[in-house]
């Protein structure tokens, strides 16, 4: 499904190269569940970035379901993102003058999905993940739970292939949390939904089937479950 091959990523100052990645190789099959760890600034958010298409390497090859991603031009990438790729966030990144029902609805808008059929999409989610009740509410009103729930409603809605967490439990309580991480469990078993998360967590990185530790900004071990 994802292939990366010597990706390195760095920052010019002065006359140095400053490494955020550095000669980083990756394989991922479709139905994994990669966990990468890491210490702070071991390049943990930069690599799912990478892989997520919101930042380019500086070098190296990037292939995603059969396609040369370092050679598509943006407007190309950013349409393979929106239709295999969701997205969640630990700081939720909702819109806070949308509704709860608006910012699950909005990739259907960007993908152009018809409104009596972005109507059924939309509730489908909400009762899914029960939050029904929650729909004409704004961000502000819900709890963090709450938030990271319609997070991932929303980075689901278009029934991505590749699902990417950036510290998802990171901001909740630990029954919060492991809420997620079962939920997380289950789209992977059940729905065969790829997931790569980064994540602190020893024991939320064991809900996948492989752990990935950078150190540096290159891969130092991989561990499978």
């Amino acid at each position: 499904m994802l292939s990366l091959q010597h990706v390195t990523k760095y920052y010019q100052a002065g006359g140095n190269k400053n490494f955020v990645l550095n000669d980083v190789s990756l394989e991922v099959d479709e139905g994994e569940f990669i966990s990468i760890m890491g210490p702070s600034g071991s390049g943990k958010s930069t690599l799912l970035n990478v892989i997520g298409m919101l930042d380019e390497p500086s070098e190296g090859y990037h292939y995603f379901i059969g396609q040369a991603v370092h050679q598509l031009k943006e407007k190309q990438r950013s349409a393979l993102y929106k239709q295999y790729i969701g997205f969640v966030f630990q700081a939720y990144h909702l819109i806070d003058e949308l509704t709860v029902y608006e910012n699950i609805e909005t990739p259907l808008i960007y993908q152009d999905v018809k409104g009596s059929e972005r109507k059924a999409m939309v509730a489908d989610m909400l009762d899914r993940f029960q939050i029904v009740g929650k729909k004409d509410l704004f961000p502000a009103q819900l709890s963090g739970g709450q938030q990271q729930l319609v997070g991932i409603a929303r980075a689901l809605i278009a029934k991505p292939k590749l699902l990417l967490a950036d510290e998802p439990t990171g901001n909740l309580n630990s029954k919060q949390g492991e809420e997620i991480m079962e939920l997380f469990r289950k789209l992977n078993k059940e729905d065969g939904v790829t997931i790569i998360q980064v994540t602190h967590s020893e024991k939320n990185a064991e809900y996948g089937t492989r752990i990935i530790d950078l150190l540096d900004g290159k891969i130092s071990s991989s561990r499978k479950f």
